[in-house]
């Protein structure tokens, strides 16, 4: 592969964004990919923005995604999707969760929560939309919503030959591992 693939996977702090990030990290790498990941914590302490950037490809320079050059991003809540579409190229794609998460400036009053945010990405871009906590939930643990996301991701950009279960074992809490498998399934079926 020549050609650099561009993921910005976006969130709120405690949703796991870094956490799935790392798992593509590991499973691309693992696959003989060069990967440049970048993360960005803002306020993530505080339920702020969570944003990280993976590239991959034969040979990545830069970790940093520029405007309008991701291929894919994938939204842990609603809001973020907008607040990241700049990021998107013209024929890129959302995978959005349905799931709302007030930050910090919502809830200081500074913004205001857009109530039609899906339905606005909708018309704008071809968007994936998925309750990801809420199938996380039917699993057994809604913690996992971020590796249903992971799992749509893999599905979308073509990756699922890669040894996802190596990376998750690399990645996690030896008990959470087959769970998390689950989750990753479920996410790739979900927008098949």
């Amino acid at each position: 592969m020549s050609e650099v693939k561009n993921i910005l996977l976006c969130g709120v702090g405690g949703q796991g964004t870094i956490l799935a990030s790392k798992i593509l990290s590991t499973a691309l790498v693992t696959a003989g990919y060069d990967v440049k990941m970048s993360e960005i914590h803002g306020m993530s302490q505080r339920g702020g923005s969570v944003v990280t950037q993976v590239r991959y490809g034969a040979k990545v320079h830069s970790p940093i995604i520029g405007q309008g050059s991701a291929d894919i991003v994938v939204s842990f809540e609603s809001m973020e999707a907008l607040r990241y579409l700049g990021s998107l190229k013209k024929d890129g794609s959302v995978v959005v969760n349905n799931y709302q998460m007030p930050t910090a400036t919502t809830l200081s009053g500074q913004e205001q929560y857009p109530a039609d945010s899906i339905d606005g990405l909708q018309k704008l871009v071809k968007t994936y939309v998925l309750d990801a906590a809420q199938i996380a939930a039917e699993l057994g643990n809604s913690k996992s919503m971020n590796v249903v996301l992971l799992g749509a991701l893999v599905k979308l950009m073509g990756l699922e030959t890669l040894d996802w279960d190596a990376a998750l074992s690399a990645c996690m809490k030896p008990q959470l591992v087959e769970l998390n498998k689950k989750a990753l399934a479920a996410g790739m079926t979900a927008v098949a």
